[in-house]
């Protein structure tokens, strides 16, 4: 049988004390299987947030029980968490977080060099993330020469470039225009039609609509979970062709 790569059960989080005290989530339940492409939206205050860190091994909950590839978060030490967070989560983010004055395939490498991976190897790796992002061509450039589109999709290629379990894209269109927004999505629809397990946090209904599977979270809770037909297998965009 084969496991979920998320397996979150009844999970709360609860922040401050007394009149301070929040409960971000409440009981939370769901599981996202490999090569799910799920969209996470709510407004403001609903626990998407959270979330994602509960997911990204940046926090773990209150009571409840999240299991990242069969690994429990909640029993991990800071520096288990670090390590899973580095072998087992592709993080994307809405600011790139790119290193300055350093070279994209240099930027992707950087997951490889914390893992103490040889030169030789990190090198080719980077170049192979690079070149599924379409920015093979681009790899000795530094950031400020490249556009904001071309920026994230660096991002994705560090993100992956580990190989991991889940992708998590925390708003990975929000600094971007229509045009290289849409150029970003696409990489992320072909990479889940190439079997990527991709979670996304977006508030625009538009980004939500072309993942296979939207959760909707409202003041802590799974407000509703709905699937449609996995249009990226059938018809992917072509940026990774």
């Amino acid at each position: 049988m084969i496991r979920p790569v998320i397996d979150v059960r009844d999970i709360t989080k609860v922040y401050g004390d007394g009149d301070t005290r929040v409960r971000a989530l409440d009981g939370v339940t769901l599981q996202v299987e490999r090569g799910d492409y799920v969209a996470v939206m709510g407004p403001s205050g609903s626990g998407k947030s959270t979330l994602m860190n509960i997911l990204g091994c940046l926090d773990v909950p209150t009571t409840g029980a999240c299991l990242l590839d069969g690994v429990d978060v909640s029993s991990l030490s800071d520096e288990q968490l670090a390590l899973a967070r580095n072998r087992l989560i592709g993080f994307v983010f809405q600011a790139f977080n790119l290193i300055p004055r350093t070279s994209a395939v240099a930027n992707v490498e950087l997951p490889l060099a914390y893992s103490g991976t040889r030169a030789a190897e990190r090198r080719r790796r980077a170049m192979f993330a690079l070149d599924l992002v379409g920015l093979a061509d681009r790899a000795d450039h530094e950031p400020h020469q490249l556009s904001g589109g071309q920026q994230q999709r660096v991002a994705i290629a560090r993100a992956l470039v580990t190989e991991p379990a889940l992708l998590l894209a925390d708003e990975p269109t929000g600094n971007l225009d229509s045009h290289a927004g849409e150029e970003v999505l696409a990489v992320l629809d072909d990479l889940n039609a190439a079997g990527h397990t991709i979670v996304l946090i977006t508030h625009e209904e538009e980004i939500g609509a072309r993942a296979d599977r939207l959760i909707r979270l409202f003041d802590g809770r799974v407000a509703s979970d709905s699937r449609r037909e996995p249009r990226g297998r059938h018809a992917a965009s072509g940026v990774l062709s």
